[in-house]
């Protein structure tokens, strides 16, 4: 399959309970694929729940006329929401230049989380502030055909001058509304995070059971490390100006860049952690690398589900 025709599974951390309509493992028992257990056959059950052959084992071993009905879970439409970062600092860098464009990246990203949505039989929504207005720009998720607007229109939309609390002000609007995210919804959060959110936003988010997954878009050089540039003058802009200015840093300057980012990368990834929310790590605006990147995510998250059952 090509790259940009692949998708990844949409991990749960625990199993829904909700409307039954799509592809997710819930935790009411219906209609559905995955087996939640068996028990006898009781009046106005549906036929076509009894397991005929364990019925047989049973009347061989024990001379009854018992049906065995094998219960299943549910299966649920997931609802998968994009939530975009368009801080300044998110506009870097321009494509064509050797490090990581954040524009591409979240463009790439997004519709590989659009299309693997829809792949679940899933709704796809979208918010961001990009203008820094009192409420923000939001599409909720109600509709699979959302995901061609997201893709074609909303990823691509040209303007990064949200306020630097926005990530957070759009935490707080998703809180007050009712009945449009679930439990067991999910928050795709699209960001850089050298500005973040305080935990206390976080918690609500994880307290009111959406399934938060931070989607960290780091140039892997310059923001989650810094190079060996003592003694080089650097170009470098300024994201709440738009400004270039050269910049001179001695060998233990840039030492001490280089420290004090890859800290606050681990420490970032720790924090999230402590959360229970395992975020995905984005280096690349290649999109078989994203891929990668969204794969591992889902992987570690199957591992931790098995391990916690």
């Amino acid at each position: 399959m090509p790259v940009h025709e692949a998708t990844f599974p949409l991990v749960l951390r625990r199993r829904l309970i909700g409307l039954a309509y799509g592809a997710m493992a819930s935790a009411r028992r219906g209609t559905g694929s995955d087996v939640a257990g068996s028990r006898f056959y009781r009046p106005g059950d549906d036929m076509d729940t009894i397991d005929w052959a364990a019925s047989a084992r049973w009347a061989s071993a024990t001379g009854s006329d018992d049906f065995i009905v094998r219960e299943r879970f549910a299966e649920e439409a997931p609802r998968v929401v994009l939530v975009v970062d368009r801080r300044p600092a998110m506009a870097l860098y321009p494509p064509g230049l050797p490090w990581l464009s954040k524009p591409a990246a979240l463009r790439a990203a997004g519709a590989l989380v659009a299309d693997s949505a829809v792949r679940a039989n899933g709704f796809v929504g979208y918010v961001d502030l990009a203008r820094g207005e009192a409420e923000p720009f939001w599409r909720p998720p109600v509709s699979p055909a959302e995901r061609w607007r997201v893709k074609e229109s909303h990823l691509p939309y040209a303007r990064f001058d949200a306020p630097e609390d926005n990530l957070e002000r759009v935490l707080a609007f998703l809180g007050r509304l009712r009945g449009v995210l679930p439990s067991g919804s999910f928050l795709f959060v699209f960001s850089d995070f050298l500005v973040t959110p305080p935990r206390e936003a976080w918690l609500r988010a994880v307290e009111r059971r959406w399934d938060v997954v931070p989607v960290v878009i780091q140039d892997p050089v310059w923001e989650a490390s810094f190079p060996d540039a003592g003694s080089v003058v650097l170009p470098v802009l300024e994201p709440a100006t738009g400004k270039v200015r050269p910049v001179r840093l001695t060998p233990r300057e840039a030492a001490a860049r280089r420290k004090a980012n890859e800290e606050r990368r681990v420490e970032l990834v720790r924090d999230f952690r402590r959360l229970g929310v395992e975020p995905v790590l984005v280096e690349s605006a290649d999109p078989g690398d994203i891929l990668q990147a969204f794969i591992s995510w889902a992987d570690h998250r199957l591992y931790e589900r098995r391990r916690g059952w």
